[in-house]
């Protein structure tokens, strides 16, 4: 049906709308605090962006991108998640010419096909950032402490951190023999997604949300007893930090994230019920696979906005309420229009928020919109007021009236502002 959206999307307005705002405000205000720049890149890019860099093993690529041939024969996806474009544009554009590191963030609409459920829609928004140059567990500890932070800023019950180490692509080889070994004594019992897992990327078997599946990786090797020395490091590194900044966690070696991409640090941040609000952590070998030349450190992370505002719905989370209309100026007769706009301009460019007729409504309807709008002042000018100088402001919770000057209006609430 024309007048129909499509399925898992959603139209924006009201309320919804306010509170949507009122967290990518936080999440940028958060971001300014932290030195995180603001980047924007295009809604839709090269498909094999997605399959170099987001992997072709990962159910992203296989079963939940929206793939398309343009006009000139060019395959175009539009984008499922931030941070293979944010890093192609970091590439591109040069960024790592500047001093390094580079701290980029992004709220973005995103697109992945896939069954929609409370707090996941085909058409999402996420917020996230990626943090470029670093190869210090200190990149990490940075990106935590702003999702703790705004976590707690915009009211939700702490959610607790949970990480774990995939390790490097040196010690990748020897956990996946292992697990490779593990998981063929189990083969036939897998599903067979993870059948075709295994040959090209075993650890995503590790990820797979088939209970059957679940419960055969639940004994199966861990990356944290392959890790190198250096891996081995980084992670009791980044385990001390957390520590001296006195923030809790818990090493998950169930987390292996769903992307190819990530490389020894894997973080999600789940609350009490076990819903994850977001997740993230370091992708070393990103820029590589997307450029094939440079070896750049990278960590970053993704949350999904719909999937807070589901939480903050469900933990009855009050935001800050949208603005009020200060005034209401109502208008009586042909002659005060133009004396009524001016004072509603005069105040909006104050700040103050007022609103007037457009309708050509009687007084007694506009003070019953007035009233419907939530007004917290009104006031009626008309040939009276015009003549005399003065007007009458009623207040709509009280019913207190005061006469003011006309010239004085605006300066009575921009003062009381």
């Amino acid at each position: 049906m024309i007048t129909q959206r499509p399925k898992g999307t959603q139209d924006w307005y009201g309320e919804a709308m306010h509170k949507r705002t009122m967290i990518e405000k936080k999440a940028r205000e958060l971001c300014k605090v932290y030195n995180i720049k603001e980047i924007i890149t295009p809604i839709f890019e090269h498909t094999v962006l997605f399959q170099r860099g987001v992997g072709e093993t990962t159910d992203v690529v296989q079963k939940e991108m929206y793939t398309f041939e343009d006009k000139g024969k060019r395959s175009i996806t539009l984008k499922p998640e931030g941070t293979a474009g944010a890093i192609r544009a970091y590439l591109e554009n040069n960024l790592y010419a500047a001093s390094q590191p580079t701290k980029l963030f992004y709220v973005t609409p995103a697109f992945r096909y896939e069954q929609p459920q409370s707090g996941r829609l085909r058409q999402h928004h996420q917020f996230g950032v990626e943090f470029v140059g670093s190869k210090s567990p200190l990149a990490e500890v940075e990106l935590i402490t702003l999702i703790t932070t705004f976590i707690k800023e915009i009211g939700l019950k702490d959610a607790k951190l949970h990480i774990n180490s995939i390790g490097c692509s040196n010690c990748r080889k020897t956990y996946n023999d292992a697990l490779l070994e593990y998981l063929r004594e189990h083969e036939d019992q897998l599903c067979p997604t993870c059948k075709e897992r295994m040959k090209k990327n075993p650890l995503r078997v590790i990820d797979c949300k088939v209970p059957s599946c679940k419960e055969i990786v639940k004994d199966a090797p861990r990356t944290i007893e392959y890790l190198d020395e250096e891996c081995k490091e980084h992670f009791e590194e980044l385990k001390h930090l957390l520590d001296e900044l006195e923030i809790p966690y818990e090493v998950d070696t169930g987390i292996v994230r769903g992307l190819d991409y990530y490389t020894k640090t894997v973080f999600e941040f789940v609350n009490e019920d076990g819903f994850t609000l977001c997740g993230g952590g370091r992708y070393d070998n990103l820029v590589r696979e997307i450029d094939g030349k440079q070896d750049i450190p990278s960590v970053g992370f993704g949350m999904g906005i719909e999937r807070i505002l589901y939480f903050l719905e469900k933990e009855n989370v009050e935001l800050e309420p949208e603005p009020s209309v200060e005034l209401y100026v109502g208008i009586l007769g042909e002659e005060a229009k133009s004396e009524a706009y001016k004072l509603v301009y005069k105040l909006r460019m104050a700040g103050v928020v007022a609103e007037t007729d457009y309708m050509d409504r009687s007084v007694k309807a506009q003070m019953k919109y007035a009233n419907k709008i939530g007004a917290k002042n009104t006031v009626i000018l008309g040939a009276d007021e015009l003549s005399k100088g003065k007007a009458v402001i009623k207040n709509m919770d009280t019913h207190e009236e005061i006469e003011v000057d006309l010239e004085k209006i605006a300066e009575y609430f921009i003062e009381d502002k």
